[in-house]
């Protein structure tokens, strides 16, 4: 058991690799620029998610009750 626990620990501290920038493989080059974009995206920039990709949350308690406005979409089923 004690040879598991060893290895597994062994284990996770190899895979603790160092960081470095990314860079393109050599001999390959970053995407070519968007067409309407005024310059080529960094690899920080392709590698940094917009707001639409992860939008901030929001829990935001309710302080007081508040009625709902009208919605015109909640429609009762056919028939």
């Amino acid at each position: 058991m004690k040879k598991c626990v060893a290895l597994g620990v062994a284990l996770a501290l190899s895979a603790c690799g160092n960081r470095t920038e990314l860079r393109p493989r050599q001999g390959e080059a970053l995407p070519v620029k968007p067409l309407f974009a005024p310059a080529t995206p960094s690899v920080t920039n392709l590698l940094t998610p917009d707001s639409q990709a992860r939008p901030q949350r929001s829990d935001e308690q309710l302080n007081r009750s508040q009625e709902r406005r009208d919605d015109k979409f909640d429609l009762p089923p056919p028939g």
